[in-house]
């Protein structure tokens, strides 16, 4: 559907030049950005004969402005309402001075003009195409631990631990339960908790081929139309697990973790009382074997997982949490940054926010959009200017190995492991940390 009234964002039109450049025609790339033939025209031509500059939007009449031939009071009178109230939009403002006994012999403007008074006076908000982050294909189901669904189920209470959200890994192909971590006293699990049970996962298991989210905020970056990898997404890509994601508002691509989140609720939950977080997991760990093991399952023709799947019981890719600094390869962070492009604005102080690291770029660039790509040859990130060929070249933050391993990284740094009494959640945490250390070196 063609847009009407509105205006083409920079985003979209450095889009239209590099469709063009790519043999893409008019009405081709017309229709992909849901805009005009003449407006891909357009730019497509300043694009081609004045380069990237020419791509900086000049619109309204700038030796009078929008508005320049109605009564100064009522064009003050329509700021003075905005300002007011910065959620009311054109038509909002128009039918509030129809109402108005002041304007009612007053020959009001068109909404496209109110439109331009607040675009001229910077009273709107400018809105920046979705993109999405780039995923692997679809994989044909084949073997077990091609792909693990992972979601943390809504919190409930348990008699004798509280409230309590079930964070719960399946094997696509198997069904194997691989994972079942109860985190208490909270809503949405933080990383650290789902960095805990991977890693488990991962000692007990195998590393699987990808993982598949929804789009939750630990997994999926929601603040900016160009999101950027989330820490969980990175530290994956290093261990040489791809990550994809669900469609929004499409539960059904999750469809058998939500029945496992059923499972292990009737068998583990319901009814049930434990004296503590521990003693809980270890409960779901013991309903987890019977259920891969023992229980029958309709899905696999009245056998068990394992039963069915008897190569389900490790993926062969090998894991343990001393290895794992080794075993992360940041080149194919970099490799996958490549592949992504990332849109922001400077902030009046000259700081700009990029994967929740602040960048400060200098007052040079205030108020500014940024088009961001990555270098991996140089391990940075080039970022070239709304209207200008100037580019800026940024130092990464947050993209080391002890910055995507998280806590591991800090503990493995220790000389030794001692937790003050009494625990926190967090030292909780990090006992199971040590526990798994000192399992593995026995």
């Amino acid at each position: 559907m063609i847009r009407r009234g509105q205006t083409t964002t920079f985003q979209e039109r450095v889009e239209i030049t590099e469709r063009a450049a790519a043999g893409q025609s008019d009405p081709q790339i017309a229709a992909a950005l849901g805009c005009s033939v003449w407006t891909i025209r357009k730019w497509r031509r300043r694009g081609h004969q004045i380069g990237r500059s020419g791509l900086s939007s000049q619109m309204g009449r700038p030796t009078s402005g929008p508005l320049s031939t109605i009564p100064p009071i009522l064009r003050d009178a329509i700021l003075q309402m905005r300002r007011a109230h910065p959620g009311w939009g054109p038509d909002t403002l128009l039918a509030e001075l129809r109402v108005d006994e002041r304007w009612q012999d007053t020959q009001l403007p068109s909404r496209s003009r109110v439109a331009a008074l607040l675009k001229a006076t910077q009273l709107t908000r400018r809105y920046q195409q979705h993109s999405d982050l780039p995923q692997p294909k679809a994989l044909p189901e084949g073997t077990p631990h091609d792909e693990w669904e992972l979601d943390a189920q809504g919190s409930m209470h348990v008699a004798g631990v509280g409230k309590v959200s079930l964070i719960t890994i399946i094997d696509v192909v198997s069904r194997l339960k691989v994972e079942s971590y109860p985190c208490v006293d909270t809503t949405n699990p933080p990383l650290e908790a789902y960095q805990l049970m991977l890693r488990r996962a991962f000692l007990t298991t195998g590393l699987p081929r990808r993982i598949s989210f929804d789009h939750g905020t630990v997994f999926y970056d929601n603040t900016s139309p160009s999101p950027f990898p989330t820490r969980l997404h990175l530290w994956l890509l290093a261990l040489g697990v791809e990550v994809c994601f669900t469609r929004k508002r499409c539960p059904t691509d999750h469809a058998k973790i939500e029945r496992t989140h059923q499972t292990m609720t009737l068998h583990a939950l319901l009814g049930q009382r434990w004296p503590d977080q521990t003693a809980l997991w270890a409960g779901l760990d013991a309903r987890r074997a019977m259920l891969n093991q023992h229980i029958p399952s309709r899905v696999l023709q009245g056998q068990a997982p394992l039963q069915a799947y008897p190569a389900a019981a490790h993926s062969g890719r090998s894991y343990r949490p001393e290895w794992e600094a080794e075993m992360l390869d940041l080149d194919r962070v970099w490799a996958y940054l490549a592949h992504c492009r990332w849109f922001r604005r400077v902030r009046a102080n000259g700081r700009m926010d990029l994967g929740g690291y602040d960048y400060y770029l200098g007052t040079t660039w205030r108020s500014h959009m940024l088009e961001l790509r990555c270098d991996p040859a140089q391990r940075a990130f080039i970022g070239q200017p709304e209207g200008s060929t100037t580019t800026i070249t940024i130092a990464p933050q947050g993209l080391t190995k002890t910055d995507v391993m998280g806590e591991l990284g800090q503990l493995l740094g220790l000389p030794a492991y001692q937790l003050a009494l009494p625990f926190t959640q967090e030292a909780w945490r990090q006992l199971e940390y040590t526990r798994t250390l000192a399992g593995t070196t026995l």
